[in-house]
């Protein structure tokens, strides 16, 4: 049964509207049958190509995501039949699919869920580099276009097709199984989901180049892949972890720039514009995570719990800073890293001074990973400013400013520089 007929422009924006929502769950029940994440695409694309010349004459479907799923997995069924290996395909995927054609809708929404699952994990294999993982779990998941990935990164487009193309083959050579893992390799590879998620999150957060300082678009495909995932792995505490994180972080989109789009510092933010209600889902999932967990917090969720604490403060000087360099404390012992050490100078410089924290700061100077991250100077320079030391202080956000791509960034930086006269 259809909708009554809509007009070719509606139908097409509703094709649209509908592939880029339920194209995750498309590839993933095909990716099932025909066991190759790229061919899946395809397959995909062209029940979006059916929709487009059938749609706009004969109406919108009741259920049109079912629809799609239906066209693809029925061409998926085709493609098998033709292959020359036609009877090792047959085995692999069961007599059954020649004997029955695909149902409308899958007759079991669980199995759905459990192939999303398995697409993640094959998007996200540590095989492909963390570009190709972040350009295809974008593309797979997130819905993006080629374009669309080269704009949010900022490299060219024949860049991003390249990556995918190559992760797709790359999956296909080296007989990527389509699975969830489990036991030691769902613990070695749930990492890497995690993190392509939280750096799609980030990229999206803070620009790390270009003109603009939030591109709200990433954080959105970010969050809905981390809620996405908290439904499918209910058990797990890490993956609840970053959901929290992602949804305070998010909450604060809102008051992070002043009406030119320039940054503005968590200081100096309105709060009363953070999403109380996105902090709220933060706040559920924490506990989640909390209620889930069989021993010490992983590093998400040490995070989240950093972040519910700014949360949980209606102003800066309410921030529990002693609490948060304690939770960094152990973060730092259970994920150490430089960036990480430099975060727990920051809070303890809120809850101690910026004395003991420059200490901190100043052991991370000849860190390898830091010699080109501009926020080493930019946090050094605020210390520096802070103990009066303010010719110093200018020549670090001087070369902070140096350092970052970002142009947002860099009049901040330079502005902070201002300041401290010279």
């Amino acid at each position: 049964m259809t909708t009554s007929q809509p007009s070719r422009t509606d139908a097409r924006s509703s094709v649209e509207t509908v592939f880029r929502l339920e194209s995750p769950r498309i590839i993933a029940g095909v990716t099932r049958v025909v066991r190759d994440v790229g061919i899946a695409e395809e397959l995909a694309q062209d029940a979006l190509v059916a929709a487009l010349e059938q749609w706009p004459r004969d109406g919108v479907p009741d259920n049109p995501g079912a629809w799609l799923m239906a066209i693809a997995r029925r061409k998926a069924v085709d493609l098998v039949r033709r292959r020359e290996n036609y009877a090792r395909k047959l085995a692999e995927i069961g007599r059954n699919l020649t004997e029955t054609a695909p149902p409308e809708e899958p007759s079991d929404p669980e199995d759905i869920d459990d192939d999303l699952l398995r697409l993640v994990f094959t998007t996200c294999h540590p095989v492909l580099s963390a570009e190709a993982r972040t350009a295809l779990t974008l593309r797979l998941l997130g819905g993006l276009t080629t374009p669309e990935i080269a704009r949010a990164f900022l490299v060219p487009e024949a860049t991003v097709a390249q990556r995918i193309v190559r992760a797709k083959r790359t999956l296909a050579t080296k007989n990527i199984a389509f699975e969830v893992p489990y036991g030691p390799d769902r613990e070695a590879r749930l990492g890497s989901v995690l993190d392509v998620i939280y750096l799609i999150f980030n990229e999206g957060y803070a620009a790390t180049a270009g003109d603009d300082w939030l591109r709200p678009s990433l954080c959105e495909d970010a969050l809905r892949l981390a809620r996405l995932l908290s439904a499918l792995m209910p058990k797990e505490p890490e993956v609840h972890g970053l959901a929290a994180l992602l949804e305070f972080q998010a909450s604060r989109t809102a008051a992070r720039t002043g009406p030119r789009g320039e940054p503005v510092l968590l200081r100096d933010q309105n709060r009363s514009r953070w999403n109380r209600m996105l902090i709220a889902r933060g706040i559920k999932a924490l506990a989640r995570a909390d209620a889930t967990a069989g021993g010490a917090p992983g590093p998400y969720v040490l995070q989240a719990a950093i972040a519910a604490c700014h949360a949980h403060a209606y102003s800066y000087d309410e921030t529990d800073w002693p609490a948060i360099a304690t939770l960094y404390a152990l973060l730092a012992a259970r994920a150490p890293s430089p960036v990480v050490e430099l975060n727990r100078a920051v809070a303890v410089s809120m809850a101690d001074g910026p004395g003991p924290a420059l200490e901190i700061v100043e052991a991370l100077t000849d860190e390898p990973a830091l010699l080109d991250y501009h926020l080493l100077p930019s946090v050094r320079g605020d210390l520096l400013a802070r103990l009066g030391r303010t010719t110093e202080a200018r020549a670090e956000f001087e070369r902070a400013a140096a350092l970052t791509r970002n142009e947002r960034e860099r009049e901040l930086l330079l502005d902070r520089a201002r300041e401290c006269g010279g």
